[in-house]
């Protein structure tokens, strides 16, 4: 009886570890440049550091740039997230994508408005940035 509750345990972890962990959509909706959320909508700096939450948010640290390419549409008492991305010290390094507070930020120049509203569902290409962790939701 004990192995085949040891045996259940372990394939439940097997089970979660390749599905991963879901979590509460941040949002229905948000606002970008384009269809595909691919085009820079403006350059922000980080007003102050912020500590990411969990794996959908970025750190950023003060005075940071960040390239900012969606804006979460506000839903109910939700706070107000965009979406962008940081780089290390290094210009040829990749850069970190995910979420962060829009009141951290100050907008130094925009690109292109963000006029168009696209559903936030996970494509293959945003899993695969993201390395399997969840992008849109």
């Amino acid at each position: 009886m004990a192995r085949i509750i040891l045996l259940l345990l372990l394939g439940l972890v097997a089970i979660c570890a390749v599905h991963g962990v879901f979590m509460d959509r941040l949002a229905s909706k948000k606002l970008c440049a384009d269809d595909e959320c691919v085009y820079t909508i403006s350059l922000a700096s980080a007003q102050e550091d912020y500590n990411a939450p969990d794996c959908r948010f970025i750190n950023v640290k003060k005075g940071q740039q960040i390239y900012v390419y969606s804006k979460l549409v506000k839903e109910n008492e939700a706070g107000e997230f965009w979406a962008g991305s940081v780089y290390g010290d290094h210009q040829d390094e990749m850069g970190i994508v995910g979420y962060f507070p829009s009141n951290l930020v100050k907008e130094q120049y925009v690109y292109q408005e963000a006029t168009k509203e696209v559903p936030t569902t996970v494509s293959i290409s945003e899993v695969n940035i993201r390395g399997l962790r969840s992008w849109g939701n």
